[in-house]
């Protein structure tokens, strides 16, 4: 969400010979791509209602894997004792960046290698990229949940990964992505004859994009306004717009008001989101970004489902919650943001541990 709508059309244009995407596995140096198989038959209820509307399907995309510096173990190889398995969704307004350990986020990633101390590997999904007019329209929502999904089931019933030992980790976009998937494998969970996998251990989010709408960013006082001039997703330039646009596509920017897997901070009155049955969470805020007020008014609505606590102990609430006050917008895929990034995720070290 940090760059001009012409660098993000630009990219879009050129992604076949410059940037990784969703039809090749990009190779480099250490870099462990491998194809996910596609998951229709994991697609029911309003997932596959919303997929028909955009009239889309789940396809093979390819996801890679990075290792902590030194490990042993081999590529898609099944679980070590006591291993925790990170599953990366990458920010980037849905429009661009990508999974690649090239990308912008992948220091996201490597930050849990490097100082998380029970995750030994991330794995991260290649999800399609959305477009929008004045260019030919392309996977609206959910294709970006059939991706996730896919990459969900490829580490569950494929890598033979434990749920219970998979951490679901999403930052910006990827955080709104990362609660649709967890919501999805919770609301659906033992209630029809699709075979859905069992919902993650835990879940991350880091400066998640969890209003698509209007509603927070129509506050006079708020921070979407308040906080422009210190927070680089702010841009004055059209990218925003362009992105909710391309990314709600038939469905229409109703639907990022109403819709609970768009946007579950919606204050649109319409609204209804459960997150009884999601695992502990924990989620990452900077103080100085434009997307505080939504952040906060979903930690609050998470909350008061799970309450506030690190999840580990009988009745203890499952909501765990860093504000770092003086950080940017999804400050984790900043090395040099320190000492919070740092701090930070010594901080979800030792809530990883707990549980």
């Amino acid at each position: 969400m940090a760059f001009s709508l012409l660098n993000a059309v630009n990219d879009r244009a050129g992604t076949l010979i410059r940037f990784p995407n969703h039809l090749a596995i990009t190779s480099g140096d250490g870099v462990n791509g491998v194809w996910v198989g596609a998951v229709n038959h994991l697609v029911t209820g309003d997932l596959k209602i919303w997929a028909q509307v955009a009239d889309v399907q789940s396809i093979r995309v390819p996801g890679y894997w990075t290792h902590k510096k030194g490990s042993s173990i081999k590529i898609c190889s099944a679980p070590q004792p006591d291993e925790k398995v990170v599953y990366h969704l990458h920010g980037g307004a849905y429009i661009r960046l990508s999974a690649h350990p090239s990308d912008l986020t992948a220091p996201v990633a490597t930050g849990f290698l490097d100082v998380v101390d029970p995750v030994t590997r991330v794995f991260a999904v290649e999800y399609r990229l959305t477009c929008g007019k004045p260019f030919k329209p392309a996977h609206p929502f959910p294709t970006q949940l059939l991706d996730a999904l896919a990459g969900y089931n490829y580490l569950v019933n494929v890598v033979k990964i434990a749920p219970e030992n998979i951490i679901v980790v999403g930052d910006s976009a990827g955080g709104n992505l990362a609660h649709a998937l967890v919501l999805y494998l919770t609301e659906y969970q033992g209630t029809t004859d699709v075979p859905l996998p069992a919902p993650p251990g835990a879940l991350v989010l880091v400066s998640p994009w969890v209003d698509v709408g209007m509603s927070h960013e129509s506050l006079p006082n708020g921070s979407a306004n308040k906080l422009a001039s210190s927070d680089y997703v702010a841009t004055p330039d059209g990218v925003i717009p362009y992105a909710k646009n391309a990314f709600t596509g038939p469905h229409g920017m109703g639907a990022a008001e109403t819709n609970p897997y768009i946007s579950p901070a919606s204050m649109h009155p319409g609204l209804v989101v459960d997150f009884k049955k999601f695992p502990r969470t924990f989620i990452v805020v900077g103080g100085v970004e434009i997307l505080y007020d939504a952040i906060k008014t979903y930690k609050d609505r998470m909350v008061a489902d799970l309450g506030e606590g690190n999840g580990v102990k009988p009745n203890e609430g499952k909501v765990r919650y860093i504000e770092a006050p003086d950080a940017i917008h999804d400050y984790l895929a900043f090395p040099w943001h320190e000492p919070e990034r740092t701090d930070t995720l010594k901080e979800i070290n030792e809530w990883v541990k707990q549980g």
